[in-house]
């Protein structure tokens, strides 16, 4: 007899990561850093964060700093616009227990001061 599936508790946050440079790191020549825009699942947002870099740092970058925007729903309620490409992400990053790196914004100069 099959158990009943549980329910998960996993929900998907929106983080944006700044990294800095590090050797190996793959961002382009001249950049100083970058910011990636992240899906990352967790019970929280601070394991979301843990997990994520956690990846990040196991990838040969060097994440500085987090910046949390919440869960879907959460976002919805600030009255972010939210398109189906972004939601496809999202689910996928809670279907896969995983991190999803959607964007990478590379920093010339002193764009991060």
């Amino acid at each position: 007899m099959e158990k009943p599936r549980k329910e998960s508790r996993q929900q998907v946050f929106t983080l944006v990561v700044q990294i800095g440079r590090k050797a190996g790191d793959g961002l382009p020549d001249g950049a100083t850093g970058a910011a990636l825009m992240c899906y990352a699942s967790g019970v929280d947002e601070a394991e979301a964060v843990r997990e994520t870099v956690a990846i990040l740092k196991q990838a040969d970058t060097a994440p500085l700093d987090v910046t949390g925007y919440g869960t879907l729903e959460e976002r919805e309620a600030q009255g972010h616009e939210i398109d189906a490409e972004e939601r496809a992400l999202m689910q996928r990053a809670l279907d896969e227990n995983a991190v999803i790196v959607a964007q990478m914004t590379p920093f010339f100069g002193d764009e991060m001061d």
